[in-house]
Order: C-alpha cells, then structure tokens, then sequence
C-alpha cells in the first residue's frame, strides 16, 4: 500500500511546511496552518491526463509576433466591456469575487447569455434546474448557453472537448477537485491544482475562462494569493445587499486600466447597467440643506458626479469625533486642520462626519474642495446652491492646486445641468462652454468668502 503523503499549508497565504506550527512564517498569521493530503501530480495535459505530448517552443523575436488575430470578444454588457478594457481576450483567465449574495453567479450568467458565442456554464453550487429558474428571470430568448453541474475537473474537460465551447465560466473555483491532489476541495493544494489545469487549457487552445471565487470574512478572494497572482484579472464586486446599486472594480487587469468603474442596479430581472450614473449617486431633494457638496470626480475614462455629505457638530462626548465613509479619514483630519490653520474655523472641539453618497469609495483628490464646503456649509449651517459643484485639491498652506482633465469634468457638470463649478485658477482651460460659469479660486479663503 502506497504511503500517504500529507503536508501543512497555510490558508491565508498559501506557504507549505513540514510540520505545524502556530504562526505562518510569511504572513505572520496565527492558527492558519492546516494539514492536507497531498499527491505528486501525474504528468498530463488537460486533454490527455496519462499522456503528455511532447513539443517544443522556439523563440520569436518580439516583432514577429502577430496578434493583430485576437481581437476581443464583445460581451455586449457595456459596464463589463469598460471594466475589463473593451471586452474579454482570448485566453485570458477573469476571476470575479464578491461577497456571498452579492450577485456574482447572476452577472456571470448575464452575461453568458447575451454572449453570441458558444458558451459553457459549469456549476459546482446549483442544480441546472436552479440555473433555469435564474435565467427565467433574467427573460433572454436568444441563447448559445450549456449548462453543466460537474466539480470534477477532468470530466469538464471531456464535457468540453466534446462541446468546444468559445467561452467557460466556472462557478466556482474553490468546488472544483481534481484526481491528481488526495486533498478536499476548497483546499489550497485543489485550488492550487485545478487553477494551473485551467490555465494550460485556456492558453493552449485561447478560449477564455470566467472564474467565480469566495472571499474570506476580511474580504479578499479564499484561497492562496498566488491564485491572484495566476489569473490575468481579478474583479471585485461590491455593494451592500441591503441596497440595489453593484460596483464592479478591477484590481488587476493585465489587458487594461484598473481605474475603470461598473456600476449596476439589481433588480427582480437581473442586474440593469447604469449607463449615466452621476443621475443616481446625487440624491434628488425638496429642499436645500446644509452640509451638501456636489464634486466632480473621474473613475479610469468615466466622469462622476457625487453628492458629499458633511454633519458637524458640538462634540458631546470628550474627545471630538471623525467619522469618514467612502473618503480617507487620514485626508479628512488633514483638511480640518487646514480649515482652522488658514481659514480660522474652530473644529477641534467639534465632531464631524463625512460620507460620500451612493456607497462608493473615491480617492481622486479633487473631490477635496467639495469636501471643504460642505464641511463649512454644515459648520455655519448655510445651504450651498444646487447648482455649483466643485473639482480642485486642496494642499497643506490653503492653496487651490489643478487637477488632471479638468475639461472633461466641465463638461460632465454643464451636461447635467449645473450652472457654475469651482475650479483652481492654475489649471490650463481653453474650453469656454456656454451653459456653465467657471469660477477660478486660488486659495481656500476664497471658497469660504463664497460660502461664508
């Protein structure tokens, strides 16, 4: 009888020992060390698992290779096409993680079923019945979509090399096991495994692979880091289940930008694309109140408008308060303390909370002035205009310092109908528009004459 053969993995970053110990000498994570039976894989490729063909790679220099033959596959979803650089490339591995409900499995099959190529839907969760009943909802008639409920990974091949699908999607990695490692699934050895399997797939034969993946209770993808690093993109959807609005983010896209920004609604069919979504981040009032900025913002290409939302007040506890929601609070407190250096306001006996409306996260710095006003709006308890918005940095000495494509934010505010925006006066505008004023300020103590 053959010996089993076992080994200790840490499941936050995925590090191998011989033996247990507490602590994980990479990550310095306690109690994450866990023994897992383990095989050495049979040398195989993902056609022929007892059998490697045997060829060779010559070196081409860089000019030689063609790829003006990969174009990429339209997945006719315009916020996905945005996030992932103008579709999906051919043999290209997306890994999408989100939180459990959020609606990673709905958007995926979405999108499977707009797509006009043939397409593989393997799920290692649901029933094809239960498949059925989601695509029912989501109302697509025209469909190349196959559904499959296997977890095996070798089997899927067969499925596949039967079906020759365009494009597969797996729902989800962390189901999948594969005959070659002893280990469970969901183990870092499986995910280890079938993720270099469906990688030698995908590349050999350039059909993309969409990967569905579990996050851990501190939101990254479960599993080893490694496994972001394999892939060629990792997608992160967000939002809270409690509302309707869905981010869809890149934090790493090897064929484009990671600064590009989907947003969805979730509805009873499916998840609707939100095509101008500065018309739901600015929330629609009866009245003008205090403490409401509007600042024009940029995620990747994609201009925004959003509402910022400031509350300051005496402090009723001892020490004074600061609470951010969507903005850096470490920016904030800076902010304050440039209000009482170079603009006189008193706040350190007062507490202040901001939050940035719609649940996005912003980290543009030109949404800084913004900032600043709606703070003194709620401080002097002075409703701003409706129709201004603000798009410019704020440094340490009180300056108003330009930001990058100004023009376009301009042009995003006069689209929507406001009437002025606050911009630094060292910023180089040719545009003249004539539906909107641009106010040119060089320092703070300009803002607050304005406000104040």
């Amino acid at each position: 009888m053959a010996k089993v053969k076992t080994a200790f993995f840490c499941q936050n970053c995925g590090n191998q020992y011989a033996k247990w110990q507490g602590q994980c000498n990479a990550c310095k994570a306690w109690n994450t060390i866990v023994e897992e039976l383990i095989q050495k894989p049979e040398k195989g490729d993902w056609k022929s698992p007892t059998s490697v063909e045997k060829r060779t790679t010559t070196p081409l220099h860089i000019n030689d290779i063609d790829t003006s033959k990969e174009p990429r596959l339209d997945t006719f979803d315009a916020e996905f096409n945005r996030v992932l650089g103008g579709g999906i490339v051919a043999g290209s591995l997306i890994l999408l993680g989100g939180e459990p409900g959020i609606g990673k499995s709905t958007l995926l099959l979405q999108v499977a079923l707009k797509l006009p190529y043939k397409t593989l839907y393997v799920s290692g969760e649901e029933s094809q019945k239960q498949i059925k009943m989601r695509a029912e909802r989501i109302n697509s008639d025209k469909t190349h979509c196959y559904i499959l409920t296997e977890t095996k990974t070798q089997n899927i091949f067969k499925q596949i090399e039967a079906l020759d699908p365009d494009i597969v999607v797996i729902d989800s990695i962390q189901t999948l096991h594969s005959d070659y490692i002893e280990s469970s699934s969901g183990s870092i050895s499986q995910i280890k495994q079938c993720t270099t399997e469906l990688i030698k797939f995908a590349k050999e034969t350039a059909t993309p692979v969409l990967l569905i993946g579990h996050i851990t209770k501190d939101g990254t993808i479960a599993g080893p880091k490694i496994l972001e690093h394999m892939v060629d993109t990792v997608l992160q959807f967000e939002g809270d289940r409690n509302h309707v609005f869905r981010i869809l983010r890149a934090h790493k896209n090897r064929f484009g930008s990671t600064n590009e920004l989907g947003i969805y609604e979730m509805q009873g069919s499916g998840l609707r694309e939100v095509s101008n979504p500065s018309e739901v981040l600015i929330s629609q009032k009866d009245e003008e109140l205090s403490g409401n900025a509007i600042a024009a913002t940029l995620e990747g290409l994609r201009p925004l408008m959003i509402e910022v939302q400031a509350l300051v007040s005496t402090a009723v506890y001892g020490t004074p308060q600061r609470s951010t929601t969507g903005f850096h609070a470490k920016r904030l407190n800076m902010l304050l303390a440039v209000l009482e250096k170079r603009a006189g306001f008193r706040l350190g006996a007062k507490d202040v909370f901001l939050n940035i409306t719609g649940g996005i996260t912003v980290d543009d710095p030109a949404i800084d002035l913004a900032v600043v006003a709606a703070i003194l709006s709620s401080n002097e308890d002075v409703p701003l205009q409706k129709n201004i918005c603000f798009a410019a940095e704020v440094g340490l000495s009180g300056e108003i310092r330009p930001v990058q494509r100004v023009e376009q934010r301009i042009l995003e505010a006069e689209k929507l109908g406001f009437s002025s925006i606050f911009v630094s006066k060292f910023n180089k505008i040719s545009l003249k528009p004539a539906g909107i004023k641009i106010m040119l300020v060089s320092k703070i103590e300009d803002v607050v004459d304005f406000i104040v």
